[in-house]
Formats: structure tokens, sequence, C-alpha cells
């Protein structure tokens, strides 16, 4: 008797975000084509969250794949301390003149997590640069007394699971085990009109304090697809740097057309000093990661001293696959701008019927991504009304995995209108069934 690949997963694989006792078993996925999965069975799902909010273009996108092909056939890999390779460069060329802000380097790394990790570095050590008065007797460089040791960040912010990363992030569910080997910065409140003089007031009096300010721009994905006000953070983001504060845009998951602009800087006046980027750099194709940042930054680890490197790097950093992948993906994201416009009405539209439904709180929409609370009375993100969306959705062909109570939409650029509305069909059917039985 054949042992289905579900059964083998189970036998030998440990899934990410996963409980694993009594959890539903993994569907076995073949292919993909355009906005759909396929199992081994020949059934059909509609991705419609873009495989973890990675994938623009649709899967197996023959363009992307002839490019891989490609380069496969003359370089796969190759360290990159001491080498260089055309795709980088031309990757980083590329991009920095699409990049929202005066950006004029960029550091390669391996996901969103890790893009990350290399900011928060270079902001801490960018002052530790500036301050430094010489080895001490161990060796290590010696700071000032009273540099900027402090690093910002938002309430209900989350950068990633690396240990940097989760330390900017707001205390959760996700960190609650390591708790106690953080770093902890200072968490504020996202500006917004009725908070933004506390803000303002709170730099005046401790802005020196920090070294840079971490930042989801306009969207926090994982917290919730909280959605919080452009001006607001423009003012902030401003006064920030006015107190020498580095600013540093998290746009991993709003990057490459997801707010409806290319980046979610584009709606901000003042830009960021350093900017990370990962899931659609690729269009969902294969891992990399990217932290650009400006010259001024770049230049204060220039030194005699080594000591002042960036010491800093990964085994597979600027893979000439993943970087070819991203170009290719580039040269795709003109058609996709459509398809970006496209969802972004049929959300708008889809979103004016949604206060006539009691169950929903918070319906919201911003380019690409429509959100809303289905309201259960629990809103943390164990809850037991997602695990039943997921499941009632596969059901319907359709994959949604909601963040706790809160329930969205972010297809790839490609998905078809037909597509659209089935899925906008399953979600008014769970509004009305949920509200009739409702999942505690």
């Amino acid at each position: 008797m054949t042992t289905s690949l579900t059964q083998r997963d189970r036998q030998v694989i440990w899934h990410p975000y996963t409980q694993h006792k009594g959890f539903l078993p993994p569907i076995p996925v073949v292919k993909g084509k355009g906005s759909l999965l396929f199992d081994d069975e020949g059934n059909a799902y509609i991705d419609a969250i873009s495989s973890w909010w990675v994938n623009i273009h649709g899967h197996a996108h023959p363009y992307i794949a002839e490019k891989l092909y490609q380069q496969a056939l003359r370089l796969e890999h190759v360290i990159f301390t001491g080498f260089t390779h055309e795709p980088a460069v031309a990757l980083a060329e590329r991009l920095l003149p699409l990049l929202p802000g005066d950006f004029s380097r960029v550091f390669y790394s391996d996901n969103g997590s890790t893009a990350v990790e290399v900011a928060i570095k270079m902001a801490i050590q960018y002052w530790s640069n500036q301050a430094d008065t010489g080895p001490s007797a161990s060796g290590a460089l010696r700071a000032r007394p009273g540099g900027r040791n402090k690093v910002l960040a938002f309430h209900h912010s989350y950068h990633g699971d690396t240990f940097g990363a989760m330390s900017v992030s707001e205390r959760s569910v996700f960190t609650d085990a390591f708790r106690e080997y953080l770093f902890e910065p200072v968490f504020i409140d996202t500006p917004s009109l009725e908070n933004l003089d506390e803000l303002l007031s709170f730099l005046r009096l401790r802005g020196k304090e920090f070294a840079g300010i971490i930042y989801e721009p306009l969207l926090q994905g994982a917290g919730g697809m909280r959605m919080y006000d452009a001006a607001s953070l423009d003012r902030f983001l401003s006064a920030a740097a006015g107190q020498g504060i580095l600013c540093i845009a998290d746009e991993v998951l709003t990057g490459f057309g997801r707010t409806g602009k290319l980046f979610a800087g584009e709606y901000l006046q003042h830009k960021a000093d350093i900017i990370c980027l990962s899931k659609g750099l690729t269009g969902g194709t294969m891992a990399l990661g990217v932290t650009a940042t400006t010259e001024r930054i770049f230049e204060a680890f220039l030194s005699d001293d080594k000591r002042k490197t960036l010491f800093h790097g990964h085994s597979f950093t600027a893979n000439p696959l993943a970087c070819t992948a991203a170009l290719a993906s580039l040269d795709l994201l003109e058609e996709g701008r459509r398809g970006i416009s496209y969802i972004s009405g049929r959300h708008a539209r889809f979103l004016e019927t949604l206060p006539s439904y009691p169950i929903v709180r918070n319906a919201r929409a911003l380019g690409t991504i429509l959100a809303f609370e289905i309201n259960t009375g629990r809103d943390e993100y164990i809850n037991a009304i997602a695990p039943v969306i997921t499941r009632d959705a596969l059901a319907a062909g359709i994959y949604l995995r909601p963040l706790g109570s809160t329930v969205y939409f972010m297809p790839p650029y490609c998905i078809t209108e037909k597509e659209m509305d089935q899925v906008y069909d399953f979600l008014v059917h769970c509004l009305v069934q949920y509200a009739e039985q409702p999942v505690t």
C-alpha cells in the first residue's frame, strides 16, 4: 500500500506556526498556476493570501521560471565576500531608483526577518561608530557616555522571528517563550490625530536617547492588518528625524504594490533612512532579503579601524538565482500594476457592503488588502474561529488563514474576476452563517 504524502509529512515534518496536536492534516500541493494551487487529487484552491503575502504574479510564472533556468546554467551561487556577480549588481542598480527615498546602497540577506536584523544593527552601530573614542583595554570599542542606545517601535508591531526582529516586535504569543532573552525597545502607539501632540512631546523630551525607530508604514501586518494614518505618521517621522533618530521602514509586506502604490513610503513626505524588503521582492519565487540605506549611513562604516565594519552576512547572501528572480519580478510589475488597480477597486466596492453585517467590526481596505474582524468577543491570535474559517474556505476551494478573528483577503495581482467573486461570495456566506451559529 502506497503511503500518502500527508502521512509521510506527519512522520518527519515540523510545520511553522502549527500546534501539531490535533491539527488539520496538511494538504499535498503538487502544482500552482496563476492564483490557484492544486492538490494531489486535482482539487483547486484560490490562494487568497498569496502564500503568506509573497506571491504577487501568480504561481509557476513561466517568465520567472525561464530566467531562473538560464541563470542556473551559468551560476547558481558564489560567496559574496570578495566576489560579485551581474544579477546582484543589476538588481541593486534597478531597485535603488524605485525606492521611496535617497537610498544608495543595498545589503542582501535571506528573508524579511534577517533584513530587519541588518537594519537594527546598522542603526545601532551607526551611532556606536560615531561615538567611538578608540579601543578599550579589552580591544572592544569604547563609546562616550550618554550615547544613543535605545530603539523605538510601535505597539502591535511584528518584524520577524529572529531575536533582534522579535525584540522590536510587540510582546505577544509569538514572543512569550523568549521574553527574558529579548532586548527592550521603547514601545509607543502608532501616531494618530488624537495622540500626535503627546507623541511629539515625548520626542522632544527623550528623542536623543534613540538610535532609530522601526515601523511598518501604514499597515501592521501580522499584528492584525492594522491600518493607520499617513499624515500623522509623516509628522511623527519628521520630528523623529529632527531629533537625529534614524527611520527604518519595514516594507517587507507593504512593498511592491500591496498598498496600491509601489511602496507604502510613497504616501509619506518624510523618507526613511533604511528600508527592509522581502516577500514580493522575488515575486514569491525564492527567499531574498534587502536592506537598503543612504550614503550617509554607509559612510559611517568607512574607516581604517576594521572594528567599524558591519560584521553581518549569510551563506546565501545575494544568491544569483534569487536576484535573477527579483529582476524578473520587476519586469512583470508594469503588468502587475493593472492587477493592483483592479483588486483595489474591487475591495473598495466590497468594503461598502460590509457595514450591513452586524458581526463585522472595523472593515478596512488599503490597496490590495481587505480586512475586517469577526466579532466573537475574543480578539487574540489564538482564537477558535480562525481554524473554522480556514476549514470552511478549503471546502469551498479557497485558502484563507485569518489572524485570530481578523479575516483578510490579499490575492496575487493576476487573480481573475471569477476568482474574486468566489472569495467575496464565500466571505458573505461566512458572515451570515457565523452570525446565525456563532463560533466561540
